[in-house]
Formats: structure tokens, sequence, C-alpha cells
């Protein structure tokens, strides 16, 4: 039974007592969708729009994960930043290009309900969400099921895209099949404050270097002795305590929580998320000694995050702490920092060049649980596993997308790119494309925007050569 509307948070206790594997007997789809994360959600749309029919299984509703907050599709839990929109100089930027290019739901959804960013593309948190379920709940082609998978299915097109906060059985089943133990990070969650609770006479809006429309950030200066109060405050806070198993795992460099960068020095934060560079104080006509920086957070413009502040200091610690910064003194929050684990597969090991496990070649991964970083890459990943997908149930092949483009650079990181043994998530980034060849010097801006335009003629070419495959079969030829 398709989920519509609230109706899609809604499960009887037949259906809650029987979560667990899919019968493939009563399977009357061609692909299982395990996940309607980012990944799970962009997967379900590339393979609703070749014409199969898909089952998308997704646990909230019937079960909460320590991040979530709402059982809607692609909710976004962290940031509401997909990062740079400059597809000439950066490479997520390109990334976003190239969903665009290939149909990427999250990507016509984000640019609908996009907020003031300066050059990156931010969404309203819930606008988007909203706008993913819809499109989802709506597709005549996909079957929304709120359950509980609990154990990879042995048979039958599937695509787990369970993300980081994979449920506890499901997870022993990953690692049962994959033979290998997952690994694990730390991953923390910026606050939010309300707008009306900022101290405008103190801050004022800007963004860096006067990009975008000059009101994309709000800006909150701190004097030396202001900044150095405050690193010591993160130093000496009270913070989560971890759990036994917990202690040996490592952060995920791309989203540090705030009192560990300071533990690495003096003006670590200052070279960071609390740098001033390129933010003149109207007041003093001058760089102030250190920022801390808000981002506009939903479309009312009434709820704003703190950029870089993701945090593992307990929320009374917060309040105090947090109100110490200058304009911030009255702060109310609308959502307070937290902490929680992440785990991802060893998949440069497990997985093949189209994301299917080895030891299983029915099951692909997709997103966050193959080890690669960020909103926007867990979604690309979802997009490739179900064109990969689309492409065999045709009977055709799908070769990568090249290596010299966003996709396949990132493609190629989780397939093989990596040692396993040092295998780290992994946002996209230029480090991660073949070196361009050019003889002489060059300027950085000039060798990205180089490779840029190398990407965008190799994806054309590519794309050329392998349209979107659409089904041939009928549904009810889905689980032979």
């Amino acid at each position: 039974m398709r989920g519509k509307g609230n109706g899609a948070r809604e499960h009887t206790a037949a259906g809650e007592a029987a979560a667990g594997a899919v019968s493939a007997a009563a399977m009357t789809h061609h692909v299982h969708i395990i996940g309607g994360g980012l990944a799970g959600s962009e997967a379900a749309w590339q393979l609703a729009q070749a014409g199969l029919r898909v089952r998308l299984s997704e646990m909230r509703g019937i079960k909460a994960t320590p991040a979530h907050h709402t059982d809607r599709f692609a909710e976004l839990v962290c940031s509401n930043s997909f990062r740079s929109d400059d597809a000439t100089s950066n490479a997520v930027g390109l990334l976003h290009a190239e969903m665009r290019t290939l149909g990427s739901l999250i990507l016509a959804q984000a640019d609908r309900h996009r907020v003031p960013a300066g050059s990156a593309l931010a969404v309203d948190r819930d606008g988007f969400a909203v706008g993913v379920t819809a499109a989802i709940e709506t597709h005549p082609l996909i079957e929304i099921v709120r359950e509980r998978i609990d154990a990879l299915p042995a048979s039958g097109a599937t695509i787990v895209a369970t993300g980081p906060l994979t449920a506890g059985a499901l997870a022993a089943s990953i690692a049962e099949a994959t033979g290998s133990d997952a690994l694990a990070f730390f991953d923390a969650i910026a606050p939010i404050v309300h707008r009306d609770s900022i101290d405008m006479d103190v801050c004022w809006f800007a963004s860096r270097w006067d990009k975008g429309d000059g009101k994309d950030y709000i800006n909150c200066p701190l004097t030396k002795e202001q900044y150095l109060a405050f690193r010591q405050g993160l130093l000496d806070g009270d913070k989560t305590e971890f759990k036994d198993w917990e202690r040996d795992t490592p952060y995920f460099e791309g989203c540090m929580p705030i009192e560990v960068m300071a533990e690495r020095g003096v003006d670590t934060l200052r070279y960071g998320p609390m740098k001033p560079v390129g933010l003149d104080d109207p007041r003093t006509g001058r760089w102030p000694y250190a920022v801390v920086q808000l981002r506009q957070d939903n479309a009312l413009g009434t709820l704003w995050n703190i950029v870089g502040f993701q945090t593992k200091l307990k929320h009374a610690e917060q309040v105090r702490l947090f109100r110490t910064i200058p304009g911030l003194e009255r702060a109310e929050f609308a959502r307070l920092g937290g902490l929680h684990r992440n785990s991802f597969i060893r998949s440069p090991v497990l997985l093949d060049e189209t994301l299917r496990l080895k030891r299983a070649p029915h099951i692909r991964f997709a997103g966050q649980i193959t080890g690669c970083e960020g909103y926007i890459e867990s979604a690309a990943i979802g997009l490739i596993a179900a064109r990969f997908m689309a492409a065999e149930i045709a009977g055709t092949e799908l070769a990568p997308p090249p290596p010299t483009s966003a996709l396949g650079a990132l493609l190629c990181h989780i397939t093989g790119g990596a040692e396993a043994e040092t295998y780290q998530p992994m946002n996209v980034n230029f480090g991660l494309f073949p070196p361009l060849e050019i003889t002489g010097r060059s300027k950085k801006a000039d060798r990205k925007a180089m490779m840029s335009a190398r990407a965008k003629a190799d994806l054309a070419a590519w794309i050329a050569g392998h349209p979107q495959p659409v089904a041939h079969r009928a549904p009810a030829e889905a689980g032979a």
C-alpha cells in the first residue's frame, strides 16, 4: 500500500509485526530499496523514471533514529547546505550541475526550496523534505512501505541505502554478508537559533568578500579577549560521555566538533569556522579578530544555524557558552547540537565498480554507508546505483561515468580509488580527479576551471553513449 500524505506515517500492528525480510514470492516490484534518505529517495526516483516498479522500505514511522526528527524522506539532520553551487571552480558545484543534467530529484527540490547563502546552495530544511516526500508518494511506480528490514534479502534486485544510522539487526546482517566489520566515525550536529533572538545592534549581515546579495550571513564579531575566553570555554565545557564501544571511533574531518578543533591549537578556529577574513565590520571598517557566522535555515528566515558549530557539548553547556558570543547573549535555540555514531563499509574491497556487493551481486549499496560523505554525495551515489540497476534489468550494460567527471571521480574513490585499510569518508573534491595534462605553471583557479570544462565535456559524451535505460518488462514479471 502506497503512503499518501499523513497516511504515510500510519502502519498496522500486523505490518509492524511482519517487519523484516520481504518474501520473494510476494514481490510485485522490480527493485527493493531499503532506506528513504537522500540516496534511497534519489534511487527510487531514478528507477521509477526509467519505468521500473519500486518498493521503498523506510523504518521511520515505526522506529526513530537518534538524529532524525520526522519520518519524511530525505530529511536533512546536520545542516541545510549542499555547499558551493559554483560549477566552474568547485567540485561539489560541478557535481550539482552533473546531477541536474541527469534529472536528479534531490537537486530539483533543492533548487525549488533554495534560501539565500551566497554562492552556496542552502535550502529550507522542512520545505525540501516535504517536496521530496510528495514527489515520492505521488509517483505511480513507487510503493512506500513503513517497515523495518532486519536482514538483507536473499534474492531480488536490492539497493541498500540505509545510511550511517543503519539499525542494529540489519547492520549485523550486512556485517555477516560482507565478512568484515563496518568502520565507524562520529558526526556532530550544529545548533539552530531563532532569528528574532539575535542582537542586530551587535551583529551585521554580510557575505565574505561581499558575495551574494549582502544579507546571506549574520556575523557576530569577537575581540581577541572574547575569542580566547570562548575557546577556553570549549575546552573546559561539559561534554557527552562516550560508551566503551565508542571510544576508538574516529571523527570525520569534514564535520569536526568545534571543541575538538579548539583542542588542536589556539588559532585553529580562527582559520576554520571562526575565520574573519573578507568580513568588514561596518562599525570599525576592519576585520574582527574572529567571527561567528549564522546561515539562514528556512525560507521564512526565522531560523539560522551556527555555521561549523557541530558539537558534543551537553545541552546546558551549549546554551551557557554560546550566549557568551557577542550578539547571541539572548539567543533562543530551536535545536541544540548533538552527536551520533556513523558507520560505513569497506567499499573498495566489498563492492565492484557498479556498486554491487561482490559476495551477493543482486545487492547494491548507495549513499553514506558506502563511505561517501555529504548530503549531495550521498544522493549522487543513489542516482548512479539506480542507473546501474536499471541498465542491468533492461539487459544493457552501463559503463561507470568517466573518472574525469565529479560523479565518476567520487565513484572511483568508493569502489577502488582508496586503500581499504585507510579508507575514510570523503566529500567530492578535485583531489579525486585525474590530473590535467598541462605543461608549465598555471594558477589553481585556472586548473579548476579546466578540470570542470573537461568534466562537462566527458560527461556529456558518456550521457550520449548511455541514455537512461527504460524497462521493457511488465511489473508482474518483477519478481522473476
